[in-house]
């Protein structure tokens, strides 16, 4: 597996096509992507090789599995993006992604529990 989890733009059409159609096989993703991206063959079976070294997904026997949903995925690549862009540091991306605007209060409560929640974890 490689270490970059970012997906790029080529990866990401094909993976969302392969989250919501797996399980499937290598030729019925073949004709998605035709279908849908108006790729050759050639061109899926390059980007599915790409996303199968990122440990996304698995091609076993023309038989394409998820290793990571779309859901992890995004996590990982926000974690990369925080430690790359932030030295790590959560309240720094915070800082930034609010830029002086004001919270709600839901959002305020849904941190806070969110927050107690990992507290817990680092308890138990």
């Amino acid at each position: 597996m490689r270490k970059d989890p970012t997906l790029t733009q080529a990866e990401a059409k094909l993976a969302i096509i392969i989250w919501q159609e797996a399980p499937l096989t290598s030729p019925e993703l073949v004709l998605l992507a035709e279908q849908k991206l108006h790729w050759k063959k050639s061109t899926t079976y390059t980007v599915l090789k790409r996303l199968c070294d990122k440990g996304v997904f698995k091609n076993d026997n023309a038989h394409i599995s998820v290793l990571l949903t779309q859901e992890q995925q995004l996590a990982r690549e926000s974690r990369r993006y925080v430690e790359d862009s932030f030295g790590g540091s959560l309240p720094r991306f915070i800082t930034s992604f609010m830029g002086g605007r004001k919270l709600e209060r839901e959002h305020i409560e849904q941190l806070k529990r969110l927050i107690e929640a990992h507290e817990e974890e680092s308890d138990g």
